[in-house]
């Protein structure tokens, strides 16, 4: 773990230092157009490249060793936000140059999540998955607890210069910590005939490897269903808390806080009690918490202690799904295959992410706000009762229905054979390489 250890740090001041500047860009962009749009944008030029480059980047993860690809992904990151730095100083900085910045960092980052989570696996013993991706969760909540305090603190005082400035020696600081650490390379020899070849042959590999085994391809098949319902409700839960508040900033930001701490502390706890000897059930448990807490709880709430429990538990439950389900696969996944079959599996699970963020508005906007508003529809009828009237309630109601979706997945999954099973179905990577070993006849005793 100590060796671990040493690449966590370095991603921990990564994660802040990139997250405190993309606080201080939103800002700065704000003051110069005043307009949500052009920040929305940014998260599209960001996940478009990620996701149409990932199965491409998991070949060169498995090809090359993976701390030179974690290098040159940070390598990329402190491009991207150089070049900002150099149109700042020469005041030509436009909103444009942070979606080339935004792209640029999506086709790094469609590199650095592979690599990162394959080398885990050289680096760590099996047992010790579970704690690690614990850690790794840790990073990314207390980054959105701590981030947008340092950068509102920080923007009045030293400025955006200043803090694309620390942003490069936070990657500076990872990158020399990543080249002190020992990531173990990935014996290519021991890769079968059908598992190497020419690139678009290692490419087909990691489809292949994922929708041959039932166990895995319906695990993902789940996390794509709970992230498009979750993805819709995540859309439009500012709106839904500033309409049914009287645009009551405050609360807004402290319920945002809770949330973040909710995913810090139940990433501290995961570390600390090293998950379920059954990783599948961690995964329908997590799934049916996403979606009773983050959907059916949120959207029942009518005040600011329910909403603050749903956020908190929600975001502290998260980790139970994602921590299993990576431990899981890291465990089924031999290394030297996991670049590409990663890449497979994070591309199936986020192919909904834009699909979410389109329908969500006009199914708040065009639906389900009128329909609450309208006497006689349908919609009001069901859900006056339950979720109450006023601004806000059709989003309420939008959020119920996919709470009680999210469920439906949580306890499908635990129905579903494939899926409550998945950890006997399939072995362990390092067992079928001993029972292959078994299984080979004995050369003989050595010629006298």
């Amino acid at each position: 773990m100590r060796n671990f250890l040493r690449l966590w740090t370095g991603q921990v001041f990564s994660i802040v230092g990139s997250s405190i500047s993309g606080f201080a860009l939103g800002i700065w962009a704000w003051e110069m157009t005043g307009k949500a749009t052009p920040l929305a944008m940014v998260g599209f030029y960001f996940m478009l490249p990620m996701m149409v480059m990932s199965p491409f980047a998991g070949v060169w993860v498995d090809r090359l060793p993976r701390k030179i690809v974690m290098a040159i992904s940070d390598i990329a990151a402190g491009i991207a936000t150089f070049f900002l730095l150099v149109m700042f100083l020469n005041g030509r900085l436009e909103i444009w140059n942070i979606y080339i910045a935004a792209i640029i960092n999506g086709l790094g980052q469609a590199f650095q999540w592979p690599a990162y989570s394959a080398a885990m696996s050289t680096m760590l013993p099996k047992e010790q998955y579970t704690r690690a991706n614990a850690l790794v969760s840790m990073a990314e909540s207390g980054s959105q607890i701590f981030a947008p305090i340092l950068a509102a603190a920080l923007y009045p005082l030293i400025g955006l210069r200043w803090i694309l400035v620390i942003d490069l020696s936070t990657l500076s600081l990872a990158l020399f910590l990543l080249f002190l650490t020992k990531v173990p390379p990935v014996n290519r020899a021991e890769l079968k005939e059908d598992q190497k070849g020419s690139f678009f042959s290692e490419l087909a590999y990691g489809f292949k490897f994922v929708f041959q085994r039932k166990p895995l391809l319906h695990l993902q098949i789940g996390f794509m269903l709970v992230n498009l319902f979750m993805g819709v409700r995540g859309a439009f839960a500012t709106p839904l808390i500033l309409s049914r508040t009287d645009n009551n900033l405050t609360l807004l930001g402290t319920i945002q806080s809770a949330s973040a701490i909710g995913g810090l502390l139940g990433g501290m706890a995961m570390a600390a009690w090293g998950g379920m000897r059954r990783k599948s059930l961690m995964v329908t448990l997590g799934w049916t918490s996403f979606g009773f807490f983050g959907g059916v709880l949120f959207g029942l709430a009518r005040s600011a202690p329910l909403w603050l429990a749903a956020s908190f538990l929600d975001m502290f439950f998260m980790p139970l799904a994602n921590n299993g389900n990576q431990s899981l696969w890291q465990s089924k996944v031999p290394p030297s295959l996991q670049g590409r079959v990663f890449s497979v599996r994070r591309l199936i699970a986020m192919m909904v992410s834009p699909i979410a963020a389109a329908v969500a508005g006009p199914l708040a906007d065009k639906v389900f706000e009128p329909g609450m508003a309208h006497a006689g529809s349908l919609i009001n009828q069901v859900f006056t009762p339950i979720v109450g009237s006023g601004a806000g309630s059709g989003m309420s109601a939008l959020a119920l229905i996919c709470g009680i979706l999210g469920m439906t997945v949580g306890i499908y999954g635990w129905l579903n054979p494939n899926v409550r099973n998945a950890d006997s179905l399939l072995p362990d990577h390092d067992e079928s390489q001993d029972a292959q070993a078994a299984a080979e006849p004995s050369p003989g005793p050595e010629p006298a």
